[in-house]
């Protein structure tokens, strides 16, 4: 089963928790148990588990990103200007693999699903969604 989320973005770095939206597609499709396969359908946006509870955890995550890949690099090449966005993607991943068990997503305790924008604002971000059942 798969399902894909879309979204807009509002700005160029954000973080959006995605948590409760795979659990409500979850209860949906009766899901089990097994693994979902959480997917970002972009060059320039990436999938995380990360904590959820203390917003400045977001902010801490996407300044330091900043500070290790800064927006206007002289060195750059890339013609569209968004060589960071691809390296923030590409370091922190473009999916997540998420155990189902017991029809409940395995997270710890202040763990939240993010959808990680890098080059936003973005019209209709898409993030793909699979579910495989054991």
């Amino acid at each position: 089963m798969e399902k894909t989320l879309q979204m807009n973005t509002n700005s160029r770095d954000q973080m959006i928790d995605i948590t409760k939206q795979i659990e409500e597609w979850m209860q949906e499709i009766n899901a089990n148990n097994g693994m979902i396969i959480v997917s970002s359908l972009h060059t320039t946006a990436g999938i995380t588990v990360n904590e959820n509870a203390d917003p400045d955890v977001k902010t801490d995550f996407l300044r330091r990103l900043d500070e290790v890949y800064p927006w206007d690099h002289q060195l750059d090449r890339h013609a569209e200007g968004n060589t960071a966005a691809h390296m923030k993607t590409s370091t922190v991943g473009h999916a997540q693999t998420l155990i189902v068990s017991n029809g409940k997503l395995v997270l710890g305790t202040w763990q939240g699903v993010y959808f990680c924008e890098f080059d936003g604002p973005r019209q209709n971000r898409k993030i793909q969604l699979k579910m495989i059942s054991s």
